[in-house]
């Protein structure tokens, strides 16, 4: 799902642009693996905070969750251009994180309306 939306992106976007098929599919793998470590580094903090008490707390977590899950896009954004360089860019406002954003906001809405689909089909 991850490789659609992104050449979905990148066809119809002038703010993603990527060489081709094969560094598409090497981003979607790439991201897919990102996002996946991402999110279990937010559980594992979220796990931490959970024994604790209070709106100190509970602020601690909301912002630790919201840190690591924005944070993570820079490092995502640099793993690509470490790997892949200029064969994928995204253009635009902050140098293209908005843009990859965007992206990456399109990829988990899809997997989620995807998921959703299957589980109405059962």
């Amino acid at each position: 799902m991850d490789l659609v939306v992104l050449n979905l992106f990148a066809e119809y976007w002038a703010k993603v642009s990527i060489d081709g098929f094969s560094t598409s599919l090497v981003v979607a793998v790439l991201l897919q693996l990102l996002l996946q470590a991402t999110l279990a580094v937010e559980h594992r903090v979220a796990v931490w905070f959970d024994g604790r008490k209070g709106t100190l707390w509970k602020s601690a977590r909301i912002f630790s969750a919201w840190f690591i899950l924005f944070g993570s896009k820079f490092i995502m954004l640099g793993v690509l251009d470490r790997v892949l360089g200029t064969k994928v860019e995204f253009i635009g406002a902050l140098h293209g994180v908005v843009a990859f954003i965007v992206v990456i906001a399109g990829m988990l809405i899809a997997e989620v309306a995807l998921v959703k689909v299957f589980r109405a089909l059962r």
